[in-house]
């Protein structure tokens, strides 16, 4: 997908996808390195690491439909995202360093689902809204 078919209306269209690539790389980074211990704290509710997988799955979804504005294209990439969850899921579990979770999976397919179903709203211009308001205070 090249940068003629990223929303005609965005300007900065290189930065956008740079940056959309890179959520991607910090993902599979973050998924695969051996895990951090869990601090305590007041929030330490049992299964709240799904609520970031759930985040950080929208957020990678949610850069991707403001980008791409055809249906098919979005279609794509919501797919693409839910593979990539659960291939990172399993090779968490092959690798013996973290452990599988098909909770982790499913949180992982949530937040991709919300991300693109809210790509059909006014979430989809996010990005064309903050490049016009700097353009309102550059001039």
């Amino acid at each position: 997908m090249g940068l003629d078919r990223i929303n005609p209306a965005l300007q900065w269209k290189v930065l956008w996808l740079a940056l959309g690539w890179g959520l991607v790389l910090l993902i599979i980074y973050l998924s695969l390195k051996a895990p951090t211990p869990p601090k305590p704290s007041f929030f330490n509710l049992p299964n709240l690491d799904k609520l970031g997988h759930c985040l950080a799955y929208f957020t990678l979804t949610g850069w991707f439909v403001q980008l791409y504005v055809a249906p098919r294209a979005r279609l794509k990439f919501a797919l693409g995202f839910i593979g990539l969850g659960i291939i990172l899921e399993i090779l968490q579990g092959l690798g013996g360093i973290r452990q599988a979770d098909w909770k982790d999976a499913l949180a992982n397919i949530t937040g991709v689902l919300l991300a693109w179903q809210l790509g059909k709203t006014w979430f989809a211009t996010r990005l064309e809204t903050f490049e016009n308001w700097c353009r309102h205070y550059a001039d």
